[in-house]
């Protein structure tokens, strides 16, 4: 080391002396301005403080963006409840008319049968079978206001006969309609109240019609005619069945028979009437 010092010290020393100089002459030379060190620790940090600036303009711009698409999600959120608030309003109100409707025409029908004792309710369930035309209702043993039994007939505020009940539970009712294959219904038919049976049929169950057959001799069937319950068991005299629609025949032309679309319209059903009590006609 010392060697080293002996040979290489002079010329170390001139160097730093050089280099003192020559920062000596350059600061007086700038007079004040940054010399090329500073100049480049300068710019690196404006640099690094306007690209610290920018990404702090371009978070806050995300985060602006987020907040404010959030509050959109929000408005758009309370928009849809009070739509499907003010849409269900709608629905409420308008299943109130409807059933004030109802309710009006059953106080006609209930004037001009003063004798009929109705339990109204409301259809919660139709059948998913294709072998059956049935629906239940929301009345039973327990929370209906008339007693209600196996038997009794259903119909709409018009007096259309809707079917029978067929099943009796503690709160619900299964009702078999007027189409279903296993319905019998005494009818009545023509002027002369010709004296038939309206029966299900699997075939025409499909097409919500039914056959009137079993007729008393020489009837006559007219399409358009109406059709209506002869008052046999539990379902009253003089309610609606509905009208034949076509006229047919069998046994090599021996036998008549008639198709009958009913006067309900079925799949529109939403509220009923059981006819629970009734004076019998002799």
């Amino acid at each position: 080391m010392k060697q080293y010092i002996k040979k290489y010290g002079p010329r170390i020393g001139a160097a730093v002396m050089a280099v003192v100089l020559i920062a000596a002459i350059a600061a007086a030379l700038l007079k004040g301005r940054a010399g090329l060190l500073a100049n480049v620790t300068g710019s690196l940090s404006s640099a690094v403080g306007q690209a610290a600036s920018s990404a702090a303009e371009w978070i806050e711009g995300i985060y602006g963006y987020i907040y404010e698409y959030d509050q959109l999600v929000a408005e758009n959120n309370a928009l849809r409840a009070q739509l499907a608030e003010a849409q269900q309003s709608i629905i409420s109100a308008n299943e109130f008319e409807e059933e004030n409707v109802r309710l009006r025409e059953l106080l006609n029908f209930a004037q001009r049968h003063t004798d009929y004792v109705l339990e109204s309710a409301k259809i919660t369930e139709w059948s998913s079978s294709n072998w059956e035309s049935t629906f239940r209702i929301s009345k039973g043993s327990d929370n209906a206001t008339n007693p209600i039994e196996v038997g009794d007939c259903v119909i709409t505020e018009y007096g259309a006969l809707v079917g029978q009940i067929i099943e009796l539970g503690d709160s619900w009712c299964t009702v078999r309609t007027v189409v279903d294959s296993g319905i019998d219904v005494g009818a009545l038919v023509g002027e002369a109240g010709a004296v038939g049976m309206c029966v299900g049929e699997f075939s025409l169950m499909q097409q919500n019609e039914l056959r009137l057959t079993y007729l008393s001799e020489n009837a006559q069937l007219v399409e358009g005619e109406a059709v209506l319950t002869s008052g046999r068991g539990s379902i009253p005299q003089g309610l609606i069945i509905g009208y034949i629609s076509a006229v047919l025949s069998e046994g090599n032309g021996q036998t008549i028979y008639g198709v009958v679309e009913p006067a309900c319209d079925l799949g529109s059903l939403t509220q009923v009437f059981v006819i629970t009590d009734f004076t019998i006609q002799e």
